[in-house]
């Protein structure tokens, strides 16, 4: 069932969606004359974040210059696949399915012995065995691989480094997960991906707003405020926001800076 939560946007986030469509068109169209490469390669998950990438990118270049791949691992839900297969066929863009499961129990089986290896970090694999793939086909394809991270698990994280979050071009990346929501609706991406609930599909019910402890019209608000307004936590909490979750939130941004820059090094040449 879907959840009308979800599919609403808070006021102090409301978007001119056909101002915001035109301007990610334009970035993708743009971005790819520079670059010079013919086609966009693009993993399809079943959520709305790569959804709403596959229907700007389509938009943008022509769904012909549109490569999509299905990456499952032997874990990973039907309705991911079924969501995904659904995206590629509204468009008309091509789709193929790559297996992932050979791959990460290959990584994990050459990886020193010890502690067994958690259901985060088999995640961790899985997204970077899944961004190997996807580089992959960009060699292949004379292609880039688009992004489909969003502005709220970029601040506070929520995404694997070489995984997820590698990419050579991002539309979305300025655009909190309740404007993707927005923009994602304002373009016709199937109900049924814009009413479930967000899962990086680690396991078997994971969902992502219960993994965080967070639904995501609240973090955003949260977000937007200490982010874009500068606000002091003091200042959020007085505005009617739980003191232990701002808390919290300013905590996951400052330890996950490192993620949104280019790894530091000392200056050498004058």
């Amino acid at each position: 069932m879907g959840d009308a939560r979800r599919t609403s946007t808070p006021p102090e986030l409301l978007i001119d969606a056909d101002a915001v469509h035109t301007v990610c068109r334009r970035f993708i169209t743009e971005e790819f004359k520079k670059i010079g490469v013919r086609n966009a390669i693009l993993g399809l998950s079943g959520g709305i974040d790569s959804a709403l990438v596959a229907f700007l990118t389509a938009d943008a270049i022509g769904a012909d210059r549109l490569r999509t791949y299905i990456l499952p691992y032997r874990t990973s839900a039907t309705s991911s696949r079924d969501d995904a297969l659904a995206v590629a066929h509204a468009l008309g863009c091509s789709v193929e399915e790559v297996p992932i499961s050979a791959g990460v129990d290959a990584v994990e089986a050459s990886l020193p012995a010890g502690t067994p290896i958690t259901p985060i970090q088999r995640g961790n694999i899985a997204a970077r065995m899944r961004m190997i793939t996807l580089y992959h086909e960009s060699a292949r394809h004379d292609g880039v691989v688009m992004g489909t991270g969003n502005k709220s698990e970029a601040m506070i994280g929520y995404t694997t480094l070489h995984g997820d979050a590698a990419c050579a071009i991002n539309p979305i990346g300025d655009l909190y997960k309740s404007q993707v929501r927005a923009l994602a609706a304002h373009l016709g991406v199937p109900d049924a991906i814009l009413t479930k609930a967000p899962s990086a599909d680690l396991w078997p019910g994971q969902t992502d707003e219960g993994e965080g402890g967070f639904d995501y019209p609240t973090l955003d608000r949260i977000l937007f405020r200490l982010v874009d307004q500068g606000a002091s936590a003091d200042a959020v909490v007085a505005d009617g926001f739980d003191q232990a979750l701002v808390a919290r939130i300013q905590q996951m941004i400052a330890a996950s800076q490192f993620k949104r820059e280019m790894p530091p090094f000392p200056k050498i040449t004058t």
